[in-house]
């Protein structure tokens, strides 16, 4: 099992970036695939981007592309959104994730999930 914990969510006016982080213990994190998903208020869970372990293949949701980057540094055991041209449709709180093999942009694919944190973005 591996025990995660987001952080760098906040607030932030439209058009600005915030880079959220990831930092995983336990389960060898490095051997896991990870994802960052998100959660408006009254809206279902869905993906923004996801990694494999080595840090080579990444995808990412629809409303992620163009905008968001993810990466991974394996000697720290975190995985970083960088998040750039923020809207107000942006504010949710973000989830970061962990499955072993491959990484999938589907929620029920993962088995394991931070608590999360609020991203708000101001119009």
């Amino acid at each position: 099992q591996v025990q995660l914990v987001e952080s760098g969510g906040g607030w932030v006016e439209a058009g600005g970036s915030l880079t959220l982080t990831c930092t995983a213990s336990g389960q060898t994190a490095s051997t896991l695939a990870m994802g960052w998903f998100r959660q408006a208020p009254g809206k279902e869970r869905e993906p923004a981007a996801a990694i494999d372990y080595t840090g080579r293949n990444v995808m990412y949701g629809d409303s992620a592309k163009g905008r968001f980057t993810i990466s991974r540094d394996n000697a720290k055991n975190t995985v970083s959104l960088q998040m750039d041209a923020l809207t107000p449709d942006d504010t949710a709180v973000y989830y970061c994730a962990a499955r072993l093999y491959k990484p999938t942009l589907n929620v029920i694919d993962y088995a394991d999930w931070g608590r999360g944190t609020q991203v708000t973005v101001s119009s």
